[in-house]
């Protein structure tokens, strides 16, 4: 017998989060989109391939343009609405069924630590439909499997316009795995997640 829980939820109206992932010119694309979006929007979760070897001061460069709550979470922390977690240096973010962050030293996947695919699979497998999945701009293939998934899982996959790319590569490759994806504009994709997490 499935969970009252899980059937009334079910029911809700929306997305209840979202995933972000990408490499190349994300830093400034991301900014964009995440300052629109209002401190009550569905939990965000990022990966965005940076150095392993530097400390991310990703926190700090989006905290002061952000309504949301910005953090890079500890292992187990609940995701709440209103918090965007960014994937830690050198670490895998996962969610898990109880909708709580992991982070994981996995090896990395498709050469990525953190890895966008590892994100996307994860709470693919929590969120199942309420869930959207961005690919922005980026020069590696990571985030296209994990595209895949959300697809298969029913939730949304949206990919950045490759034209609009700083480096198109990711999103072409995302395109590739998933050819039924909205394909955005950078400037539009902030109101399609807000058009999504009010749908009915």
């Amino acid at each position: 017998m499935s969970d009252p829980r899980e059937r009334e939820r079910e029911r809700e109206p929306g997305i209840e989060a979202v995933v972000i992932g990408g490499s190349a010119g994300a830093v400034t694309a991301l900014g964009s989109i995440l300052s629109e979006l209002p401190a009550s929007f569905p939990a965000v979760l990022v990966v965005l391939h940076i150095p392993a070897t530097s400390p991310s001061l990703l926190v700090d460069v989006y905290a002061p343009h952000c309504r949301m709550r910005v953090c890079e979470p500890e292992a187990f922390e609940r995701i709440e609405r209103g918090s965007v977690y960014f994937a830690p240096p050198d670490y895998h973010l996962l969610v898990e069924r109880n909708r709580r962050c992991a982070l994981s030293i996995e090896p990395p996947v498709r050469f990525s630590r953190p890895s966008v695919d590892v994100l996307f699979g994860s709470a693919a497998a929590a969120y199942g439909s309420k869930l959207a999945a961005v690919v922005l701009t980026g020069a590696s293939d990571d985030g296209s499997e994990g595209l895949r998934a959300v697809h298969a899982a029913g939730g949304v996959s949206i990919v950045q316009e490759p034209a609009s790319a700083e480096a198109p590569t990711m999103p072409r490759a995302a395109l590739a795995a998933v050819p039924s994806a909205r394909v955005v504009g950078l400037s539009e994709i902030a109101r399609q997640l807000l058009s999504l997490a009010q749908a009915t």
